[in-house]
């Protein structure tokens, strides 16, 4: 799961260091006010260096392409902070190219400092257009590693119901079954992770881990917390069953016994094992590797 953490504060930026997360964003966008952004640079690159991040996916979130200050986040942060960084994310992306100008970018820096270690990408898809061009994005760079799904402000984009974020709107399913399944079926293809956005209400954990669940459902690999409130739910809906684990590791040691017998199936514990089998659980041993299970 990915914890959210506006990079103006220095005390919030020292408790998301000591948390459960395993990947946390240093906000630059939204969480920081337009007066901050400049200062809050200088904040992110200091937490970086300074903290102990050890087990955790290190993430800025610069602000996006159409404002004045991206380009400089991008060149303040990775200059000073490269050694400590692991992505770059990408708001409100609208096409391919605006991936690809991190890229450069990224690129240029790397160049210059001669470093070999490649800083990754995450996007988040926010806007009609970037859903729209889903699929573009998600092939843009070898560089990208997650599409992520920004119900917020994709909501205002698309001019749907404040309501229907908190999940109390009384609309007849899920209102982000679309966006989640295009986004999923885009990152599966390009053999990325697809991660899930923020819901509001930190306090509500029963809703929070309903869209969790509905996330993992359709193939997402984590969501966002907003709040440590929402680590642990998080964490208990992405973290697979350990049952369910050891029934899947079996399951691919019965069938590899099988085809050394020539069986092109066999029967466990009463059901069906065969190839299409083992391909459906290699997505629960691959959360249970990441989880360290």
């Amino acid at each position: 799961m990915q914890l959210a953490v506006p990079g103006s504060s220095e005390k919030m930026m020292s408790k998301a260091a000591g948390s459960k997360a395993d990947h946390v964003f240093l906000d630059l966008e939204d969480a920081v006010a337009p007066k901050e952004k400049v200062a809050s640079r200088r904040k992110i690159i200091d937490a970086l260096k300074s903290l102990d991040w050890t087990g955790k996916t290190r993430c800025v979130r610069i602000n996006d392409l159409t404002t004045q200050w991206a380009y400089e986040d991008i060149i303040s942060v990775v200059e000073e902070a490269h050694e400590h960084l692991d992505t770059i994310m990408l708001p409100k992306a609208r096409s391919a190219s605006d991936v690809l100008f991190v890229d450069t970018l990224l690129s240029q820096i790397e160049k210059k400092l001669k470093i070999e270690r490649r800083i990754g990408i995450e996007v988040l898809i926010e806007e009609v257009e970037g859903m729209l061009n889903v699929e573009e994005i998600a092939f843009s760079t070898p560089r990208l590693e997650a599409l992520i799904f920004g119900m917020g402000d994709y909501s205002a984009s698309q001019g749907i119901d404040p309501k229907v974020i908190a999940g109390k709107s009384g609309y007849p399913g899920d209102a982000w079954h679309y966006g989640r399944w295009k986004i999923a079926v885009a990152a599966r293809a390009a053999k990325i992770d697809a991660i899930d956005g923020p819901f509001p209400d930190f306090r509500d954990a029963e809703t929070y881990s309903e869209e969790c669940r509905r996330g993992l459902l359709l193939g997402f690999v984590g969501k966002w917390a907003i709040h440590p409130a929402q680590i642990e739910p998080a964490l208990s809906v992405f973290t697979p069953d350990p049952a369910a684990v050891a029934k899947a590791r079996r399951m691919v040691e019965v069938y590899a016994q099988a085809e050394k017998d020539g069986l092109g199936a066999i029967a466990m514990d009463g059901e069906m094992v065969d190839a299409a089998t083992v391909r459906m659980v290699q997505d629960i041993l691959q959360r249970a590797d990441s989880a360290g299970l």
